[in-house]
């Protein structure tokens, strides 16, 4: 292994982590419509639990609405009933046709609140960035017994791995700091 294949496999992990974490903070309410909202609302089809988005459309007409057309209007009450179920504390209003579901505004001790859970879903990332760094120093220096790097090698990719940990450290203080602002704006 060089140090090039080293520096790889960290980034590689670390991209996995960002990847993560924007799946998260995607998950986060921010007082706007999001289909992602959705995205862990599981419904009973016939006998098997699906994902919402595999038995209806999904869409947001307006700023503070989705609306769910599910493709069998027979699944309309189950749907409903999975949506109230779901943890979320949103309220469907079935018309016969669509649910749609009004996302409330977020009073401001909720926007606080969600606003800690975003920083400390980003303090979760940051501990992961550097566990990868921790990684690759500790494969640098078991590579200089296996494949005989010298000690300067060693320490030039232990450089190039924090060079990469601060980068991404970064990246993950700039996404938080967008969803914060999102968050806490009304």
């Amino acid at each position: 292994m060089d140090k090039k294949q080293l520096v790889n496999k960290v980034k590689e992990g670390m991209d996995k982590t960002i990847s993560s974490l924007q799946a998260d903070l995607q998950k986060v309410r921010t007082g706007r419509a999001s289909t992602s909202l959705l995205d862990d609302v599981r419904v009973d089809s016939y006998g098997t639990l699906m994902p919402l988005s595999k038995v209806a459309t999904l869409a947001t007409p307006e700023a503070r609405l989705i609306t769910v057309n599910p493709f069998d209007k027979g699944m309309l009450p189950i749907v409903e009933k999975a949506i109230l179920t779901s943890g979320l504390g949103l309220t469907p209003n079935n018309d016969g046709k669509v649910i749609r579901i009004p996302i409330p505004a977020l009073s401001e001790d909720r926007r606080k609140e969600m606003a800690k859970q975003v920083k400390k879903i980003g303090e979760e990332a940051k501990v992961a960035v550097r566990h990868h760094r921790q990684e690759g120093n500790t494969k640098a220096k078991a590579s200089q017994k296996e494949f005989g790097w010298s000690e300067d090698e060693v320490k030039r990719a232990n450089e190039e791995v924090q060079k990469l940990t601060d980068s991404y450290v970064k990246k993950v203080d700039e996404l938080c700091a967008i969803k914060e602002k999102e968050v806490l704006t009304v």
